[in-house]
């Protein structure tokens, strides 16, 4: 594309239809800051920042601020291992214990190598950071079993934090040394800092978490700051800028060739955009991101998450254009960034922006299917359709219900906002409601009504709390003869007791797993009946006075 292009009328209508929409969201989801970058191979086209970096109001967003990118930094541990391996240093094909010699898990499988660990194929544990980004993590992993690698794609933070490791002992080097000379000073990214460190607190805007981190995010709710992490492993350890992560899109959307040369060979570029584990049909993971089609388009692109900040960046191989958005809080920037790429698509091809999307949080499309009464020991509260809304009847009072995925609801109520409100269907029809530990039916349910459940149990129901802030707290309830784990966002996982008797888990819940994921759950330290402590991959939590 002609650089004169990018200052042509079009793309000029493109940033105002997308200036309103990052308004209009902004407003909708009480986002207080947001930052984003759109590029093509060729030039960054332009650089927006909006809102304020804390809730004080006090200081605005502007394109220096600094933004934690979280797991789009994995793409960066992958480009340094590539580096090493077209030296002859490493082989991604051997068993991690060549480089890493204390790496162990517990496996009856083939050895885990880096290519399992860079394509989250190794079969181990996500990781709860339970430490501040320590060797300890990776050290904990020998008391975990493992499933077998190269078999299914669980995404692995503390796998990455073992590749961090790996790249320091091999090269003698601090992991952020190694992204500063390997990648960040050959491609010009001046602004982006490899590792989040104190002299930079001035200049990161502020993070926000829920106020209510015992229950799913709600627009409504008010936010407060979140804590400050010095952080510097290599899961996603970058603080950057919209411009300077818009350079590093311009390296991955022309093939790994930087400004000043090749950051890594066409051989390796393309290895790392080869799909290497499937997620879910048609989208699998490469090596540091995600590739697959959207919209007909050949895209790459990965998500982070830090305590308090989301981020996304999107490249389309195709067109040549790129988003990055950064945002302050628990929000989509997935989501925004997705419509900031299709504006600017439709804009390069000269066709008709698209609408704003509509803002219709409480919308149900088959509202119908869930009319009815739901009863469950001797209360009950009803559904009813009306304009295309779905309302929960509960005493005198009538609340719409929002739409949080398939068959699952946030209720905006008091008494309802702690948990989603879930629905279960028998032959197709919904039957059966589930609200934290409480389960409902309705006429259409056919089925058993009590359960037997063993004695021990019962001292596993509970609340549990930690320091850690990527895990500050779960809750474990009976229901329907099941021992289910809540995590405070609104995911819930049936839990499966092993033979050791721990309990398998999923974190979140996932229909497309094809393996039961390697998350374990130990209960222990029973006093007056209830077990005080819940160890979750690692975490250890402890028995809180809450519900």
């Amino acid at each position: 594309m002609d650089k004169t292009d990018a200052t042509t009328p079009t793309f000029e209508a493109a940033f105002r239809r997308v200036d309103e929409y990052i308004q209009r969201r902004m407003r909708a989801d009480a986002i207080p800051g947001l930052a984003l970058a759109v590029t093509t191979r060729e030039e960054l086209l332009g650089v927006r920042a909006y809102g304020h970096t804390d809730l004080s109001g006090q200081r605005p967003v502007t394109p220096e601020t600094l933004f934690p990118i979280a797991s789009i930094g994995k793409s960066f541990t992958c480009l340094a291992l590539l580096q090493q391996a077209e030296r002859g240093r490493l082989d991604l094909h051997a068993p991690i214990t060549k480089y890493l010699p204390w790496f162990q898990v517990r496996s009856r499988h083939a050895p885990i190598t880096l290519h399992h660990l860079m394509s989250h194929s190794a079969g181990i544990s996500m990781g709860t950071d339970f430490t501040p980004g320590t060797r300890y993590d990776v050290y904990q992993l020998r008391e975990m079993e493992a499933n077998p690698p190269g078999v299914a794609f669980h995404y692995s933070n503390v796998g990455y934090k073992a590749l961090g490791f790996l790249l320091e002992d091999v090269l003698g080097q601090p992991y952020h040394a190694i992204l500063q000379t390997g990648l960040l000073d050959p491609v010009g990214m001046r602004d982006t800092r490899p590792a989040l460190t104190n002299d930079l607190r001035q200049r990161v805007a502020v993070g926000h978490i829920p106020l209510y981190d015992d229950r799913p995010y709600h627009p409504s709710l008010p936010l407060a700051p979140a804590p400050w992490l010095e952080y510097g492993a290599g899961d996603g350890s970058p603080a950057s800028t919209p411009a300077d992560l818009a350079i590093y899109a311009r390296v991955l959307l022309n093939g790994g060739q930087g400004p000043q040369g090749r950051v890594v060979s066409e051989e390796s570029f393309r290895q790392m955009i080869s799909p290497a584990i499937q997620i879910r049909p048609g989208i699998s993971y490469g090596y540091g991101v995600i590739v697959g089609e959207v919209d007909g388009h050949r895209c790459i692109w990965h998500d982070g998450e830090h305590v308090g900040y989301t981020s996304t960046s999107q490249c389309d191989l195709d067109d040549g254009l790129a988003v990055v958005v950064l945002d302050n809080g628990p929000f989509d920037a997935h989501g925004i960034g997705a419509f900031v790429l299709k504006t600017f698509r439709a804009a390069l091809h000269q066709h008709a922006l698209p609408d704003l999307p509509e803002h219709t949080p409480t919308r149900v499309t088959n509202a119908a299917e869930y009319v009815g009464r739901y009863s469950s020991d001797g209360h009950s509260f009803a559904l009813e359709a009306a304009n295309g809304e779905l309302h929960l009847l509960w005493g005198a009072e009538r609340v719409v219900l929002e739409p949080r995925g398939r068959d699952t609801f946030y209720v905006a109520h008091p008494e309802w906002s702690r948990f989603l409100l879930r629905f279960q269907r028998q032959d197709g029809q919904v039957a059966e409601a589930t609200f934290g530990a409480d389960w409902y039916t309705n006429e259409r349910y056919q089925g058993p009504t009590t359960f037997e459940v063993p004695a021990e149990w019962k001292a596993y129901v509970g609340h549990y709390r930690s320091h850690n802030p990527w895990l500050s707290n779960f809750r474990v309830v009976l229901r329907k003869g099941k021992l289910v784990l809540l995590v405070a966002a609104g995911g819930e996982q049936e839990l499966a007791q092993e033979s050791d008797g721990s309990f398998s888990y999923s974190r979140f819940l996932d229909e497309q797993k094809t393996v039961h994921p390697p998350e374990r759950l130990h209960f222990d330290t029973l006093v007056d009946g209830l077990a005080q402590r819940a160890i979750l991959s690692g975490c250890a939590c402890y028995r809180f006075f809450t519900e």
